[in-house]
């Protein structure tokens, strides 16, 4: 990617609030050392807490000495039996993260399709030929369900976008707005779960189990939600861009242009292989599903727990979406990969599956850190004794629950102009976040559905967003007088539009108790001593 000289916005910062966040954000230090740095005030306020005997009444067990509820009182993580701990099962710690292993998983799988070519492919034939009167909802619509291919969302689309409205005789950086929006800020707007939804609930599910014991987290927890995020974003998204964002950028100067980028060629017309690729692709997708379906639905059901309770018997359904997530970009991959030429035999595809993990390495580190901050705020008890004063604390208020979780949404939305990574934001918040609502009846799909509505909404315009300096450049290819502060302030209408749809569908679904997902709901019963466990 060609790269433009320095703009006077870039060369001296902003001003004003934005300019106050990327200031701000940047002498925070990397989220690996976040929770390494958040683990040493942890410890020395768990050292603090068990001086004083903070301690709250365990939610779910009671004492069979006194019939009560059993007492927790913070434990300091500088005693004996932690620190042994620490060390003896770090490498248990790191390896039964939750999150990890379903990344893991749903990556090798993913990270085949996107070597391959299928998801830069399948974008490209999504929007290429698009019809001039639908150019913004059909690239907003495809930057939605491009988050499945995640960094090829940015990569290939929304630099294509730029090409395609400049063939339309449209502004070319409207359009790399409206896919940035669509791509970044519905981030977890789909019509499908995927990879972000195994990361959120892996992180999820490692929050419940600090508190409640074992429980199994539903991927597929969030899915009506997200699709109905889809829908509700794509008109605002629309209409902000064709009534706000182009009418402000005027008509496009050819004379501003900037350097040629090397994506010049991105709107190149399909190849008979490519053509090929994704009609292979789209017979092993039916091929797969048609699989599922015969374990789900055929002869022994193997992914139904007929013993269970019937709101139980899909439990095993939802486990295996990981794997059936695997299997489905592997095989589409694959399929491409044969009919494009971009796989020619076993060896390649082993590569790609090679290569997907070597773009994890930097997860792995940031899972490290966070896997032991979770572990060792659940060995201090501080997690369950805040989870259960916040919960006696909000539930005298007297607050509806949509107002709960509007406020987390704003906390999120927050939270995400200092950190950028959505997983590391969870994993901070989800401990006592999530135990927390639980014990006011609040689903912890309900609790993961809020976070994601706030962090998606200000993605678009924290300069710390990884992908903010290259959005940046594919705009200077366009203009070259476009700075970063330009950029914010473009992407600043798309934000609050979001915000403001994501918080009135997020409190319409709570005043509705809307299903979140197949076996998901937005209450729950209040976890007891005689309800608690499983999941």
């Amino acid at each position: 990617m060609a790269s433009a000289a320095p703009t006077p916005d870039q060369s001296q910062g902003m001003g004003g609030i934005l300019g106050w966040i990327e200031r701000s954000g940047n002498k925070l230090p990397d989220p690996v050392f976040l929770f390494f740095w958040l683990i040493a005030i942890l410890v020395l306020i768990s050292v603090i807490a068990s001086a004083v005997d903070l301690s709250a009444a365990h939610p779910t067990e009671i004492d069979p000495e006194t019939g009560n509820a059993r007492i927790i009182t913070a434990a300091s993580l500088f005693s004996a039996e932690n620190i042994l701990r620490l060390w003896v099962d770090m490498p248990k710690t790191f390896t039964h993260f939750h999150p990890l292993g379903y990344v893991l998983v749903v990556m090798l799988g993913a990270g085949v399709a996107e070597r391959a070519g299928l998801f830069g492919t399948a974008m490209r034939a999504g929007v290429r030929n698009a019809p001039k009167a639908l150019l913004t909802p059909i690239v907003v619509l495809v930057g939605m369900l491009g988050n499945l291919a995640a960094d090829a969302a940015y990569v290939v689309l929304i630099p294509l976008a730029g090409i395609i409205f400049h063939a339309a005789g449209r502004h070319p950086v409207a359009g790399i707005a409206a896919t940035f929006a669509g791509v970044s800020g519905g981030f977890s707007a789909n019509l499908f779960p995927g990879q972000l939804d195994a990361l959120l609930f892996g992180i999820t599910e490692a929050a419940v189990e600090t508190v409640f014991g074992d429980y199994t987290a539903n991927i597929a927890g969030n899915w009506y939600f997200i699709a109905a995020m889809t829908f509700v974003f794509l008109p605002v998204i629309w209409f902000v861009t064709d009534k706000v964002i182009e009418p402000r950028l005027g008509t496009w100067n050819p004379a501003n242009a900037g350097r040629p980028a090397e994506d010049e060629q991105g709107d190149k017309p399909l190849t008979d292989g490519e053509r090929a690729g994704l009609r292979y692709a789209g017979l092993a997708v039916l091929g797969v599903i048609a699989l599922w379906l015969g374990f789900t639905f055929g002869p022994g059901t193997p992914l139904i727990d007929e013993t269970a309770s019937p709101e139980a018997q899909l439990n095993p359904f939802y486990q295996s979406l990981v794997g059936g997530f695997f299997l489905l970009f592997l095989l589409a991959a694959w399929a491409y990969g044969k009919g494009a030429g971009t796989i020619t035999n076993h060896r390649d595809l082993v590569k790609m599956m090679s290569g997907s993990m070597e773009d994890l390495a930097y997860y792995l580190v940031l899972a490290f850190a966070a896997a032991h901050f979770v572990a060792m705020f659940s060995w201090s008890n501080l997690g369950l004794i805040l989870a259960v004063q916040g919960a006696d604390f909000l539930g005298s208020t007297g607050l509806p629950a949509w107002a709960l979780l509007t406020a987390i949404i704003l906390v999120s939305g927050l939270l995400n102009l200092f950190v950028g990574s959505a997983s590391a934001k969870w994993a901070l918040l989800s401990p006592v976040m999530v135990p927390m609502l639980m014990l006011l009846g609040i689903s912890p799909e309900m609790a993961t559905a809020a976070y994601r509505v706030g962090d998606g909404a200000t993605n678009i315009i924290t300069p710390l967003m990884v992908y903010f300096p290259l959005i940046l450049i594919f705009c200077q290819r366009w203009d070259k007088g476009f700075g970063i502060g330009s950029l914010a302030a473009i992407m600043l209408p798309f934000s609050i539009g979001l915000m403001v749809s994501g918080l009135a569908l997020t409190i319409g679904w709570v005043v509705l108790d809307l299903p979140l997902g197949p076996g998901a709901s937005v209450f729950i019963d209040i976890p007891t001593a005689a309800n608690a466990g499983g999941g």
